[in-house]
């Protein structure tokens, strides 16, 4: 288990959804980085860092420019945490014959399992992206399990580029047209999956991203309290996004 310590600030972000066509997310997150990264000891990427991703050799002038700026705090001694998505999924996975080098190898980043445990300044915390947790629908769950399948990535990488990007994008449009017919709660972790999670790793805190619904949930069980954080997504359309800090126990949005 990572064992991080009270002196090591740490700053999380998830749901960037990165892309040329969000230019000003972008900037936002660089100027995010820039401002508050080098007071960090370690940054955690949570998921959905960009909004598309077929393979490690379609990163895009926005993704060559983040895994620039990702190398280069790795660089200066921070360390760099990046768990995939249910939008980048296929992150670091080997490419077939292994000739091109891996996006989080290009980072200087470690990839996480998603969910994973780490000791958090003393307290073991579950960290996720959080789509898992969205048990409700049946649908998304069955998909996800489809294209986590080794052998269906194998042969999804193994197609040219420019196909790999037209089925990626299809998948992406029918994503968002079938959200559209969907209620509300499906998109939300189910309550009942949240606790079994928790229950199998030992934890009272649990952090995740992927519902684009930002709170910090308290809840008493087992004769102690239980926390839920959920980071925010980013677009600057919106003005939204921002890295959140955890120094001494306490979690705090940045500016």
């Amino acid at each position: 288990m990572l064992r991080i310590g009270r002196h090591e600030p740490v700053l999380f972000a998830s749901d960037v959804h990165l892309s040329q066509e969000a230019i000003g997310t972008a900037r936002r997150f660089l100027s995010a980085l820039d401002t508050h990264a080098d007071s960090a000891a370690h940054l955690f990427l949570l998921g959905d860092l960009f909004e598309l991703w077929v393979g490690d050799d379609g990163a895009d002038p926005v993704a060559e420019a983040v895994a620039d700026r990702l190398a280069r705090l790795s660089a200066s001694g921070r360390r760099i945490w990046l768990m995939p998505g249910n939008r980048d999924f296929l992150l670091g996975v080997p490419l077939p014959g292994g000739a091109q080098e891996r996006f989080d190898q290009r980072c200087g980043a470690t990839l996480l399992p998603d969910p994973c445990v780490v000791e958090l300044h003393g307290e073991p915390a579950l960290l996720a992206h959080g789509d898992a947790l969205c048990t409700d629908d049946a649908v998304y769950q069955a998909w996800r399990r489809t294209c986590r399948d080794p052998a269906w990535q194998r042969g999804f990488l193994d197609r040219p580029l420019a196909q790999r990007l037209a089925m990626g994008r299809a998948l992406r449009e029918n994503s968002e047209a079938g959200k559209r017919e969907k209620p509300e709660s499906l998109m939300d972790v189910n309550a009942g999956a949240v606790t079994r999670c928790m229950d199998e790793a030992g934890v009272a805190l649990l952090i995740h991203g992927h519902t684009h619904r930002p709170a910090d949930h308290r809840w008493p069980a087992d004769e102690r309290e239980r926390r839920r954080l959920v980071l925010t997504d980013w677009d600057d359309r919106s003005d939204r996004g921002s890295l959140l800090s955890w120094e001494s126990g306490e979690a705090r949005p940045l500016p």
